[in-house]
């Protein structure tokens, strides 16, 4: 019954985009139901400004709620263009695999990788959920969410490699020495041979909204380049337009 409620509100919403405007008895015919039906639709789409009423008792047209929703849809496309796009550009600049990657619970999850000019990449990372306590993107995002750095913490910690962070005592100071400098590093904690650097990607606001990372072989970003590389990376991501990485 819940399914079949969806089914006919989403229904409502494209009589009234088709029509433009239409009154309570109108909905129910274009859905053959009764009226009473239409109208408990079209109050609770009401109630969530995704239909508005003309007047007392209708006719209804979409509402403003529906651009809301729309809004968002568009700002996260926007998002992945300005990702990739940034990506790219660190991984021309650079030569290494370039990543941007969001908080997803306790885990960073790629949304758009560029590789560098002659590189070829460790993995494929883009949709790829990475653990947060293992990966500098992971880091710098848990050092950012005090509910998601809480929750890493009271979970169980695998170890991926020799190096990684496998207790919360360990993983506390990290994301401490994370906020105070202002990015972080995966030191073969992942995988072996393999090192990163990341920095946070901050909105006007202030909140952080992905990590940058750039991830290479350990011979080509060794642990004495990371400070370093951390400090061009906040460079470039000041050119993306959208986010800044601000010196801590």
């Amino acid at each position: 019954m819940g399914i079949q409620s969806v089914d006919r509100a989403l229904e409502v919403l494209d009589v009234l985009a088709a029509r433009g405007a239409a009154g309570t008895g109108e909905v129910a015919e274009a859905l053959d139901v009764h009226k009473s039906t239409a109208s408990r639709l079209l109050a609770s789409l009401a109630e969530r400004d995704l239909v508005t009423a003309v007047g007392p008792g209708g006719p209804y047209r979409l509402g403003f709620g529906l651009v809301r929703l729309a809004s968002a849809v568009t700002s996260r496309m926007d998002f992945s263009q300005v990702a990739q796009q940034l990506s790219e550009r660190v991984a021309a600049e650079l030569h290494l695999t370039a990543n941007v990657a969001v908080l997803d619970d306790v885990y960073a999850v790629n949304v758009a990788q560029a590789v560098g000019d002659g590189l070829l990449a460790p993995r494929h990372y883009v949709g790829l959920r990475t653990p947060g306590h293992a990966t500098s993107s992971g880091k710098v995002l848990l050092a950012s969410s005090a509910a998601a750095a809480l929750r890493a913490r009271e979970g169980e910690l695998p170890a991926f490699t020799e190096r990684t962070l496998t207790s919360d005592v360990e993983l506390d100071a990290e994301l401490s020495r994370v906020a105070r400098q202002g990015w972080a590093a995966s030191n073969e904690e992942w995988e072996d041979r393999i090192t990163a650097v990341a920095v946070p990607l901050e909105l006007p606001d202030g909140r952080v909204e992905a990590a940058l990372t750039v991830t290479g072989p350990t011979h080509t970003l060794p642990p004495e380049r990371f400070a370093e590389v951390a400090g061009q990376l906040r460079a470039l991501a000041a050119t993306s337009g959208r986010w800044t990485s601000p010196n801590p």
